[in-house]
This record gives C-alpha cells, sequence and structure tokens, in this order.
C-alpha cells in the first residue's frame, strides 16, 4: 500500500462530515420496503443479482485467526492521553501463514480513531464522531499490508460501532438502531474505510459490518432495523466501490441467518460458541456467577440424556449450510473455547464443529491466535504446552485446526 498522503488526515474528516444527507435518507427510504419475512421467494431480479455478485468473487473457506490488536478501546493503556494501538505484529502474520491458515479477521473497536478527551473522560459525545485519529487508520493500513506480504485474507469488523456493542452497549452515546446521528455515523465511517481501501481487491479484503447483532426484542431493535441500518452501510461502500465484499453477522448474536439481508446480495457470517456452557465455561463475561456445571461433550441433563451433541450441532449449522449452497457467501467469524472449559471436552466439541463446517464448505477463525481461546500462550492449566520460539504452543489444538 502506497503510505498515506500528508493531507489524508483533511481528506478523511471532509469525507466524514460531508455525508450526503439526500443518499441517506434515500437509502433509508429504500431499505424500509425490504421485505423482512423469511418464506416469501425472492423476486427474480435480486436473485440474478446475488448470482451475478457471486460470479465475481465466490467466498472461500478461508481459516484463520482473530488478532485483536484494535479490540478494546476503553481498557488499554495510553500515551499521552491517547490510547496506545500498534499495528498487527509482522511475526503474527508470518507464523499464521506458516502454519497453513489464510485469514486473519480484525475486530475493531472505533473509539480508538476518534481524536477526543474520551480517555481522560471515558465518555465519548455524538459530535466526536467525525474527530478522526488518524494514527490509528495508518497502524490499520499497516496491518493489511503485512497480512497481504504473507498471502492472507484480512477482514475489517466492527466489534463496536457507532452506537452498538455486544459489550456495554449502553457506554454509546446513541443507540445505532434507534438514532439518526448513530446511523449517520455508522455509514459515514464505513464509506471512509471504503475509500481508504478502495485500491485492495477482494482477495485481501473484506468488510465484516458490526460484531454479532442483538437478538430483536421490543423497543430496541427489529430484524427489520438490523436489516435496514446494514443496508445503508452496504449502499454507502458500494457507491464508492461496487463490488466490495461485505459481510453481515446473522441475528441473535451472530446464530441467526438474517434473510432480510438476501436481496442485498452481501455474505453472512455465523458465530459457533454453540453451546455456550461449552464454549464460555467460567468466563465471567457470559458465566458471570460461574453457575455452569463443569460441561461435558455431549451436554447431558442431570438425569443423563444429551441436551446438546452432535444432532444438535448439525441442527445449528444447517440453514448455514443451506445458505451456502444456495450461493451466498458465508464464513464462521468466530469460534473456539475459553481456557477454563476441560480440555478434553474443548477438543471433542471442536472437532465436531469444525467436521461440521468443513462439511457445508464453511470456513472459520478461531478467537484468538494469543490469547484465551487460541493456540499460543492461552494459559490452561490441564494441558503440556510446547516451547515455541518464545512461546508456549498447544500442539494438539493446532493439529487439529490443520486437519479441517
Amino acid at each position: 500500500m502506497v503510505p498515506p498522503s500528508s493531507n489524508r488526515k483533511d481528506r478523511v474528516v471532509r469525507d466524514l462530515r460531508n455525508v450526503s444527507r439526500r443518499r441517506f435518507l434515500a437509502a433509508s427510504a429504500a431499505s424500509a420496503g425490504l421485505a423482512i419475512s423469511g418464506t416469501s421467494r425472492l423476486p427474480a431480479s435480486v436473485v440474478q443479482t446475488n448470482e451475478e455478485r457471486s460470479s465475481q468473487f465466490s467466498v472461500p473457506r478461508w481459516r484463520g485467526f482473530n488478532l485483536l490488536d484494535f479490540f478494546q478501546a476503553f481498557w488499554r493503556p495510553t500515551e499521552n492521553g491517547r490510547p496506545k494501538v500498534e499495528a498487527v505484529p509482522e511475526e503474527d502474520c508470518a507464523w499464521i501463514a506458516e502454519l497453513g491458515f489464510d485469514f486473519v479477521r480484525l475486530p475493531m473497536d472505533y473509539w480508538l480513531w476518534i481524536d477526543s478527551d474520551w480517555p481522560t473522560t471515558k465518555k465519548l459525545q455524538p459530535d466526536d464522531v467525525s474527530k478522526i485519529r488518524e494514527s490509528t487508520l495508518e497502524q490499520i493500513d499497516l496491518s493489511i499490508d503485512r497480512c497481504r506480504k504473507h498471502g492472507l485474507h484480512i477482514q475489517l469488523n466492527f466489534h463496536r460501532a457507532p452506537g452498538y456493542c455486544i459489550n456495554d452497549p449502553d457506554r454509546e452515546p446513541f443507540v445505532l438502531w434507534k438514532d439518526d446521528l448513530a446511523q449517520k455515523a455508522f455509514v459515514s465511517h464505513w464509506e471512509m474505510l471504503a475509500k481508504r481501501y478502495r485500491g485492495i481487491p477482494n482477495e485481501s479484503l473484506s468488510f465484516n459490518l458490526v460484531n454479532e447483532a442483538p437478538t430483536p426484542r421490543e423497543g430496541y431493535m427489529t430484524a427489520e432495523d438490523y436489516c435496514r441500518v446494514m443496508k445503508l452501510a452496504v449502499d454507502a461502500i458500494r457507491a464508492v466501490q461496487p463490488d466490495r465484499l461485505i459481510f453481515a453477522d446473522g441475528l441473535n448474536v451472530g446464530t441467526r441467518v438474517a434473510e432480510c439481508l438476501l436481496p442485498t446480495g452481501i455474505a453472512q457470517s455465523v458465530h459457533a460458541y454453540h453451546p455456550a456452557q461449552i464454549s464460555h465455561f467460567r468466563a465471567s463475561w457470559v458465566d458471570k456467577a460461574s453457575s455452569f456445571p463443569t460441561p461435558t461433550w455431549p451436554l447431558r441433563n442431570s438425569d443423563g440424556t444429551i441436551r446438546v451433541g452432535r444432532e444438535q450441532l448439525e441442527q445449528y449449522f444447517a440453514a448455514w449450510g443451506e445458505l451456502r449452497r444456495k450461493g451466498v457467501g458465508v464464513h464462521c467469524g468466530e469460534t473456539g473455547c475459553f481456557n477454563k472449559t476441560p480440555y478434553d471436552v474443548f477438543l471433542a466439541w471442536m472437532e465436531d464443529v469444525l467436521d461440521i463446517l468443513k462439511g457445508h464448505d464453511i470456513g472459520y477463525a478461531l478467537w484468538n491466535f494469543r490469547g484465551s481461546f487460541g493456540v499460543l500462550d492461552s494459559e490452561r492449566g490441564d494441558i503440556e504446552y510446547e516451547e515455541w520460539r518464545g512461546h508456549k504452543l498447544d500442539r494438539r489444538l493446532l493439529s487439529l485446526l490443520q486437519r479441517y
């Protein structure tokens, strides 16, 4: 990638502030007319559009990892009153490629590129969202360059988007599903990134609009709301680069196909953490009261009958496999187990997940590469690690991933 020019910051800020109100209203009106019913047949014109886009770029069965270098702005250390942000380490890119993988998902917190006093106040104001910190974007540039250098596809994801995050959404100064200002900010940030990376091909880069959409509920967000807002961003991105590969996470925290997005022709992402009693055993943000019983695989009820096993996993992924067979791009953006799940239970469950995904020709990204879900330095207490280049390698998990 060509290094950013000296006037890029001014151009980025101008792009962000000058989102066309006319296009925003037009997109809102258009998306309001989308059919939401999961049983209605798609119009022939929509099917043709999907087929045309599918023929341009078919989503491969990418396999890889989430990298957390742009994750969780709120808790990271500061430097001169700003959050400390560094690009994805080149050694991570080199190692991931060397180990036989080809995909990196980058869950990002948009606060990291907001240039305001939020590191001190711990609050973001709606007017702050157009104040861009160019130095953070330059680190994203470098991360993309490093992934491409090593033959890795990189997917940019808003883990925290203007107005929404699966973790602590109330911290946001507005609500993405309700507030025009939040929706304009969401659209304009994606438009900014689309312009910044318009010259990078789909083989190397894709966009994943927002992490883990909530479960629809009255008074907060409906499925119609989700699809309408995602379509606003899709339209803005396509106005810049019509063929950019775009993913939307499924509804219900990435578990349910968003059927109302099918007319857009974008790809969709499933997250494989089912059942949470296995994947998030003793993870404080899910198993908050440490009340999950020690899991087995299959997961059993107190009377010994199977609660969730291979059959239930196959049912869980069936709709996603059907989507893939219909020509819609599908990828599993997150999977894995927290490091407190008994190791043999984790591996047995993980192998069933990977085998089912492979049967549907769906790729995956483990959460994460280094850390509590990863193959390096996961700090499990019930396995023997292999010393590997200054790190502790979970060789059995790595071998399992490599087989699938």
